[in-house]
């Protein structure tokens, strides 16, 4: 019976020898398979990446819509990372076995359905309805007394029982049709998540095992700089589907009076779900006509194309298409204590647990924090960040590739070059805490009704004598602006009596709690809408930004140089196991819980909740901006700066593991060196002269006409030669020398056998000239 590897490995013999037909124009078809390899990972990194950040992106809108407090809506984000837990590990370690490139098309026909399943519940919910008080005059010009005693209510009964019967907990309300849906987001985003499983190790593991050592680095530092443009186009797509109003196409968008800085506004959430699932898929079909192994690029130079068995395929992995999933499974666990029993991999672990939880903070909740505090609208936030942030990430970790690929940098020098990357930017990032902006003067919130600065949490404080006759609720949202800057959440509660103009063009007027300057120029009317920021907060905010960039780039110059040091310092078999497992365990315990506590902290800021139809608490309207601030900010550089422990006991572990597998190297090559040596010879200083022993006559050699010549050639794993060409005085005469040295740099040895090196002999004979012995 013939094995079905032999067989795949002589149709790829025949296929390979009728593509190189010559040395002359050698091209190797597998060199180019591997190529189209990186090329199809690079677009399915680059769709997963576009709907992971689209989903980040929508935080916001999906928040509104599905009215949830932001711990909720983090846990619809991390429902991402449970999806991955499930199936990481074991993905991880039977892949490598298995048919890579299949398993990662699979995963990515996975994540195209999850994506779809996310965008899938607008369509089942009703039309989205949010509170104002000009429902009932859209397309009118009508008076409105937002502020009436209820005696006199009688002439407006539908406007002022809008609020009273949308916050109605008795048997009559009834449920709305989406008051559930966000589970199938949650749904969605975890098969997404299960879809994206095999991709990352898998891919990284196929590239490292067929691509030569110093090429691999060159093309993972490629593979993630191509992948960014996911993000980037990710961000900006959610700038432009939060721009577009949430029922684009099924209602009159003209006829929506909120504008898409209002708290209550809500983007096209959906739409973005479905670009990105087409991606997807498209991203999967490639895999499928991949093979399983390639030749080792290394193998592939040194073969001939010419001989019969020079183009051979060598698979990476021993494991053949016939081998059992028992005898896989068997090596699991071994495989699993031997790679956490490795010190250093085990530090970086813990390191990058807390780096990580820090950086799904950031990015899950930076675009909100630039809301809340610069007032900045979710569209705009979404394209700075896609436009400014991104990009120069994507060149600096290009650069941290081309850096360990230039220089040839050694696992400790990666990890140095790493920590000191990361620290800097750390320290830029402190600056942030400077930028800020005051809070939005919202009256009874922020500030009293008399212009007093204060922060209240009691829906008491929105109540003053200048509306108490008003009948308001305080669960309204319909914010209105002053032109003395101050912000009442709802023409009620600023005491208006009448209005002119409809839709967003609306203005009230004799407003009593509004405060004049004077009795005869003062502007007692207010617009719909949030007052707007002052000019401070666009410098401050401009600063930030500046801060926040800079920060990024340097950043990300560490990242792949701190992406080597963990495949490097473990043991090849174990590359795919070991960043499964860094996978699986930082989104395990940073992922998960990261966007949860991140959102409940930000939660504690919240001054005014928003209420659902029939009871309970919404989405939150306003927040503590100077709280947010010291909350986010802080949870953020805490986690950073205590990663920095584990990443200094990496570097000293690791200087000290090459010192001594330095050290141990040089005896054995010593211990290796003690042979029978050439008769040495004896030298008279003062005469330039030796002689052998053995030669009779005891001729001499003149040491000033001797000639060396060292040559050093660095391979990978080989040591470097020093060959000697000695050109002596009489033919016959042979002279070996023993040359000891040692050099090292950054405790790694320039060469890795150092001790002594039997320099290459010859020999010259007058007559015929230097011949190589």
């Amino acid at each position: 019976m013939v094995d079905p590897s032999e067989e795949d490995n002589a149709k790829m013999t025949s296929q390979h020898a009728l593509c190189t037909p010559d040395k002359d124009t050698l091209k190797d078809p597998c060199c180019s398979t591997l190529k189209m390899f990186i090329m199809s990972l690079s677009f399915a990194y680059f769709s997963k990446a576009l709907c992971g950040t689209y989903m980040k992106s929508s935080i916001t809108q999906i928040e509104r819509r599905f009215d949830l407090s932001s711990s909720l809506v983090g846990l619809i984000d991390g429902s991402f990372e449970m999806g991955n837990l499930l199936f990481l590990a074991v993905v991880s370690h039977f892949g490598a076995k298995l048919h890579r490139p299949r398993l990662i098309g699979s995963g990515c026909f996975l994540m195209a359905i999850g994506s779809a399943i996310t965008g899938l519940p607008h369509f089942f919910m009703g039309r989205y309805k949010y509170d104002t008080v000009l429902q009932n005059s859209l397309n009118e010009t009508v008076s409105i007394a937002a502020c009436q005693d209820a005696t006199v209510q009688s002439d407006y009964p539908d406007i002022h029982q809008e609020f009273t019967m949308n916050f109605n907990t008795g048997s009559d309300c009834e449920k709305e049709s989406g008051s559930y849906m966000w589970v199938y987001v949650f749904l969605g985003n975890a098969l997404r998540g299960i879809g994206e499983t095999p991709v990352t190790p898998l891919g990284i593991s196929y590239i490292d095992d067929f691509a030569k050592a110093e090429n691999s680095v060159f093309y993972i530092a490629c593979l993630q700089t191509i992948s960014l443009l996911g993000p980037m186009f990710g961000f900006l797509m959610g700038s432009m589907c939060a721009k577009l109003y949430v029922d684009i196409g099924f209602v009159d968008v003209d006829s929506v009076t909120i504008s898409p800085k209002d708290a209550r506004w809500v983007g096209a959430w959906w739409l973005g779900f479905f670009v990105s699932s087409t991606s997807l898929l498209l991203a999967g079909i490639p895999f499928w006509f991949l093979p399983r192994s390639l030749p080792k690029q290394a193998e592939e130079q040194r073969e001939d194309p010419s001989s019969p068995h020079g183009n051979q395929e060598h698979p990476a992995h021993p494991a053949t298409p016939t081998m059992k999933l028992v005898d896989i499974a068997k090596g699991f666990l071994p495989s699993l204590k031997k790679l956490l029993g490795t010190p250093a991999y085990f530090l970086l672990l813990c390191g990058s647990i807390l780096n990580f939880n820090s950086l799904i903070g950031l990015i899950t909740f930076k675009a909100k924090y630039m809301e809340q505090q610069f007032g900045q609208s979710a569209s705009r936030a979404n394209f700075l960040i896609g436009v400014l942030n991104l990009p120069v990430v994507a060149v600096g970790i290009f650069l941290g590739g081309l850096v360990m690929k230039r220089y040839k940098l050694s696992v400790v020098s990666g990890a140095q070059l790493s920590f000191l990357a990361s620290f800097s930017a750390y320290l830029l990032m402190l600056l942030q805490f400077g930028t800020k902006c005051d809070n939005l003067r919202m009256a009874g919130l922020t500030v009293s009704y008399n212009g007093t600065p204060q922060i209240s949490y009691d829906e008491q404080t929105l109540f003053s004598q200048c509306n108490q006759h008003c009948s308001c609720s305080a669960a309204e949202w319909d914010p209105v602006c002053s032109d003395d800057g101050i912000t009442y959440m709802s023409p009620c509660l600023a005491g208006c009596m009448s209005s002119s103009g409809h839709g967003k063009n609306t203005v009230f007027h004799n407003c009593s709690c509004v405060l004049s300057p004077s009795p005869v120029e003062g502007s007692t009317s207010v617009s719909l809408g949030q007052c707007p920021r002052g000019p401070a907060c666009s410098r401050s905010f401009t600063s930030y930004m500046a801060v926040s960039v800079l920060s990024s780039f340097i950043n990300s110059l560490g990242t792949t140089p701190a992406y080597m040091v963990i495949i490097r310092c473990i043991s090849p078999e174990l590359k795919s196991l070991a960043l499964g497992i860094q996978t699986l365990v930082i989104r395990t315990l940073g992922g998960i819980p990261a966007p949860v506590y991140f959102g409940a902290l930000i939660d504690s800021t919240c001054l005014k909740w928003g209420m659902k139809k029939c009871g309970g608490r919404g989405a939150c309207r306003l927040y503590n901006s100077d709280k947010y601030r010291v909350i986010f900010l802080g949870l953020i550089t805490c986690l950073s700066g205590s990663s920095y422990f584990f990443v200094i006991a990496v570097i000293v572990l690791l200087r000290k593991q090459f010192s001594k597998d330095t050290l141990r190297a040089l005896r054995e090559t010593n211990q290796g060196r003690l042979e029978l040596q050439p008769p040495k010879l004896q030298c008279d200083e003062a005469s330039e002269h030796c002689s052998s022993p053995s030669q009779p006559g005891g001729e001499a050699l003149d040491l000033s006409e001797r000639t060396v010549e060292t040559t050093e050639s660095y391979a990978p794993h080989a040591c470097p030669a020093s060959p000697s060409t000695v050109t002596p005085e009489k033919p016959g005469v042979v002279v070996t020398e023993q040359v000891n040295g040692l050099t090292g740099v950054d405790g790694n040895l320039e060469s890795a056998c150092g001790g002594q090196q039997d320099l290459e002999t010859e020999s010259r004979d007058p007559a015929k000239g230097p011949a190589v012995a």
